[in-house]
């Protein structure tokens, strides 16, 4: 089955629900797989969503229905973390105006970012830096902000800095840095050492692997929360396993699409806290969700699911 003809038995489950009060009562039953936060031991469903790529070219338009959508399914359906930054977009801007329309800013799990360096190795100023920051509180609308991270490794002594001071303030809950660019890996396991950090936030997937052997294991020992990045490489998966049908023996682990088998073999990892997968579509923050439900492969299944998809033509 894949993930079109797996959403379009969702979408007819929906009107039967409907019609069937029994049907809703025994799906509440089946709650979000959680990992907690190591500094604090808080639970956060293992699927949240993000907000780059799709979600941010829609913020950019002027219909945010579709985006309405997916936050009003995402916490409607027990998801909690939400990621953004002031770099993407409007999305942190329409992400907050529309959670408090609906209700939903303090329900939501708001992990944003500051960076106002230029460029690697550029100087980040502190002014600019806290206006920044502040501009998050004012669209995020909720206080203590949850999670505020270095985006990108941006002047990590300034910036870090003042999300230390802000955080002994009590204005945010915890603090962290982020990457996605595997050169900078080094400089992130220093900082990993070195600092006080509550998270990372950082890329991985079933073909992108290289924090399994380093940084994952440094995560667990120095008890810091990871976030994860593109469990999709972008559209790189989508692209390779194109046309294909989900193996069957994928439903071992309850993976019914392409996307629940991606974010199923990264949520199988303990050491992996949140996987924050961008989406502008409803049906597929309700199918991403599903990944955070029933089994998870072990590792046999999951050197399986690596042979798998190594053996497909690369996109």
């Amino acid at each position: 089955m894949n993930r079109r003809q797996w959403l379009g038995l969702t979408a007819g489950a929906g009107a039967a629900l409907a019609l069937n009060p029994r049907l809703v009562s025994a799906l509440q039953t089946r709650q979000l797989i959680t990992r907690a936060v190591p500094s604090s031991g808080e639970l956060l469903p293992v699927v949240g969503l993000g907000s780059s790529a799709t979600f941010a070219q829609v913020a950019r338009s002027e219909d945010y229905s579709a985006l309405r959508e997916v936050l009003g399914t995402m916490v409607e359906r027990g998801g909690t973390v939400f990621d953004t930054a002031p770099g993407y977009g409007a999305s942190e801007q329409v992400a907050g105006e529309i959670a408090a329309a609906l209700g939903l800013s303090d329900r939501i799990f708001w992990a944003t970012k500051v960076n106002v360096a230029q460029g690697p190795g550029a100087a980040a100023d502190p002014a600019r830096a806290r206006q920044q920051i502040e501009m998050s509180f004012n669209r995020l609308r909720k206080r203590p902000v949850d999670l505020i991270q270095v985006h990108n490794l941006g002047d990590v002594p300034t910036q870090l800095g003042i999300l230390k001071e802000m955080k002994a303030a009590g204005r945010i809950r915890y603090i962290g840095v982020t990457t996605t660019n595997k050169p900078q890996y080094e400089e992130l396991e220093r900082i990993m050492r070195s600092q006080p950090l509550d998270f990372i936030g950082i890329d991985y997937a079933i073909d992108n692997r290289s924090i399994e052997g380093r940084i994952l294991p440094l995560a667990a020992d120095r008890g810091i929360a990871t976030m994860i990045y593109m469990p999709f490489g972008r559209t790189r998966l989508w692209n390779r396993v194109a046309g294909r049908d989900v193996p069957a023996w994928a439903h071992e682990f309850d993976a019914h699409t392409w996307g629940q088998f991606f974010l199923k073999f990264v949520a199988a990892d303990p050491r992996v806290t949140v996987i924050t997968p961008a989406t502008s579509r409803a049906a597929n923050m309700a199918d991403n969700l599903g990944a955070a439900m029933g089994r998870l492969p072990d590792e046999a299944m999951r050197r399986r699911m690596i042979a798998h998809i190594d053996a497909l033509p690369a996109s």
